[in-house]
């Protein structure tokens, strides 16, 4: 069975044509900031004044996307460092030169920012330093590069109680799995902050963890200590297929846009990739309920009768994906160029028009409708 689907899926591949571009509903929801998310920003503010680093997580397959803009007004004064995770799903084991280069335009492009004054953790009374670090929590040596960036950050502050930093970033953009292999690898200790696929898993501030020894000799003080947070989303997601990309890596909880969407969303970018990540199930398809129904009946997700459950089809292939197997890759396009109009768009990880909040996004969407609604009144009067 799966070598006559492989055999039908390159037959067809020569003359497939995937679509150009992703067609959904405006009515898609926007906003996932919760009651906790403006409740953990409070508690971050408050803790402010003692913390001396800002480890900011972004998620590496969408490494735009996944910057909050709150997040850097609400901490700014503060040193950061900012850590691409989950940079082992973003690219193929095949795609190493592509990686190095996405990784070498990021650091170019956040040395830029800094330099212009924008898209920095700083304030008029001192900008903090920036430093960009990427992750694969399976490769210690990668979590050790990030340990040595903050043990030189204590040796500059030199406190006789240990250096203090908050761990933040977007829902479920890998904050608590990053503090447990710091400490894995900087204190050879066991985890210390809970984990889980679903966003809101941390719900308020943690104690802080050590995750760096004291070492006298180095000029490190009773060692380095970090606390886990909430992850915090934005008021409002003004990009639709922002939202979406949030959507499939996990930001957002599953089931607040349609799993069957987001499904499709994935279909679609595998169509622009390589067709064949999805070879065993059926041939290359831009239908959702053909690819849908064929994964249903391979996996034995069924309904009463033998009828393909869609939404259980939907929701495995949505968490292959996540866990690698159905191909690594970036959603964002990460460019000169896209960097560029990124930037000069103002939109902070393209979640939107920057910091603005969910009433007056409404509102601004309710202007266009009238105006919509007017235009089409007028045409047809005339």
């Amino acid at each position: 069975m799966a070598a006559s689907f492989r055999q039908a899926a390159t037959s067809a591949s020569s003359s497939f044509v995937a679509r150009p571009t992703f067609e959904v509903s405006s009515s898609i929801v926007r906003s996932y900031f919760l009651g906790h998310h403006a409740g953990a920003l409070a508690s971050m503010r408050q803790k402010l004044s003692n913390i001396s680093l800002i480890i900011e997580c972004r998620d590496s397959r969408v490494p735009l996307t996944s910057t909050n803009p709150l997040l850097e007004s609400a901490l700014a004064g503060r040193d950061r460092i900012i850590v691409y995770s989950k940079a082992d799903l973003s690219f193929p084991p095949s795609g190493s030169r592509h990686k190095q280069k996405q990784e070498e335009l990021l650091r170019k492009w956040h040395m830029e920012r800094r330099g212009m004054g924008v898209g920095v953790v700083g304030d008029a009374s001192g900008i903090g330093t920036t430093e960009v670090v990427f992750t694969d929590e399976r490769q210690p040596k990668t979590i050790q590069r990030l340990l040595d960036a903050m043990k030189d950050r204590a040796c500059a502050i030199d406190s006789l109680t240990g250096m203090r930093a908050l761990v933040v970033g977007m829902p479920n953009a890998g904050k608590s799995t990053l503090l447990n292999a710091m400490r894995r690898v900087g204190m050879r200790m066991g985890k210390a902050a809970k984990t889980g696929a679903e966003p809101g898993v941390t719900r308020k501030l943690s104690t802080p963890v050590r995750v760096i020894p004291e070492d006298t000799a180095a000029g490190i003080d009773s060692g380095v200590f970090v606390t886990d947070t909430p992850g915090v989303f934005v008021p409002y997601v003004g990009d639709l297929d922002s939202m979406l990309k949030l959507s499939l890596v996990g930001c957002v909880k599953d089931g607040v846009v349609s799993t069957e969407t987001i499904a499709d969303y994935l279909l679609f970018h595998m169509n622009l990739r390589d067709p064949s990540l999805y070879k065993e199930f059926c041939p290359p398809t831009n239908n959702i309920f053909e690819f849908l129904d064929a994964v249903a009946i391979r996996t034995g997700k069924l309904q009463k009768g033998g009828a393909p459950a869609q939404e259980l089809a939907a929701n495995w292939v949505i968490q292959q994906w996540r866990k690698g197997n159905l191909g690594r890759f970036s959603l964002d396009e990460v460019t000169e160029e896209t960097l560029q109009n990124w930037a000069k768009m103002g939109q902070a990880a393209g979640v939107g028009e920057q910091q603005t909040s969910l009433s007056q996004a409404r509102k601004k969407e309710k202007e266009v409708r009238k105006a919509r609604n007017l235009a089409k009144r007028e045409a047809s009067g005339a």
